[in-house]
């Protein structure tokens, strides 16, 4: 415990609340929506910056200090999602169905969209690795389980997580604040879509949408729980038995077609 004891992190910490809560919530109107920015947003951006590695100011013990501290502030979060969820369960029940079918598009969206984009841009097995689901921390055991950390399938699930740890709050804020504002969607249906299996990018998404529609703010703070729930348990099953053998399945069928090299070879031929 005394590991996580740092001044120096809380100051930071302390610091950065104070100037992203002074700033407060901006709107820009880009025509298709109203992107709101958030003073999360603000943190996690000065956050990033203050990181930097040219600047000094932290060191990898900090953020290894500062990693830690976060795990705790989700465990907390996710208590509190769980006092929601109990009296609320007759709710979820109703909504059973909707929570299991938002899972489908977690997983078909990333093979569908992101794996052609991957061959298209010259990725070989990495593209299996980063394309077969969102990759977090249980997508990351699976492919390591598989593959080994150091394949490239591992390589490409590694990327995708760094990727989604450094920028998927900040673009989920961004997006959730666009959809929410276009009047297209259902509050609750922009909840169950922020469980994505992520604490921290769910944890955004749903402080963009409770703060544009704060008389459904436990609404949407207990359906994005349940979704993210229904992520990391049923998903990692769903990764297993599903979204890696299409994947691979995919990858055989489409790499000769889109990939870069490929594509080469029969130009030179």
């Amino acid at each position: 415990m005394k590991k996580l004891l740092s001044w120096k992190i809380q100051l930071i910490v302390l610091a950065l609340v104070v100037v992203a809560e002074f700033i407060g919530i901006k709107n820009f109107d880009l025509g298709i929506g109203v992107v709101a920015l958030f003073p999360m947003l603000y943190a996690l951006i000065i956050g990033a910056v203050i990181s930097l590695p040219k600047l000094k100011l932290l060191s990898e013990k900090d953020m290894n200090i500062a990693a830690n501290i976060l795990g705790i502030s989700f465990m907390l979060f996710v208590a509190k999602l769980g006092t929601l969820m109990g009296p609320s369960l007759p709710q979820l029940m109703d909504a059973g169905l909707s929570l299991t079918l938002q899972e489908v598009g977690h997983f078909f969206g990333t093979i569908v969209f992101g794996l052609p984009i991957a061959l298209l841009i010259g990725m070989k097995r990495e593209a299996v690795g980063a394309t077969f689901s969102i990759d977090r921390e249980p997508n990351l055991a699976i492919i390591a389980e598989k593959y080994g950390a150091d394949s490239p399938e591992g390589r490409g699930a590694l990327g995708v997580y760094v990727c989604g740890t450094l920028f998927g709050a900040i673009y989920l804020t961004i997006l959730a604040s666009i959809l929410a504002n276009s009047g297209w969607f259902h509050p609750i249906s922009l909840a169950m879509g922020a469980g994505v299996g992520s604490g921290s990018m769910m944890a955004a998404m749903t402080g963009a949408l409770a703060i544009i529609f704060p008389e459904s703010a436990n609404d949407i703070a207990l359906f994005a729980g349940a979704a993210n729930l229904i992520t990391t348990i049923v998903g990692t099953y769903v990764c297993i038995f599903f979204s890696l053998p299409v994947t691979n399945y995919l990858y055989r069928k489409l790499e000769p077609v889109l990939g870069r090299r490929s594509r080469k070879a029969e130009n030179k031929a």
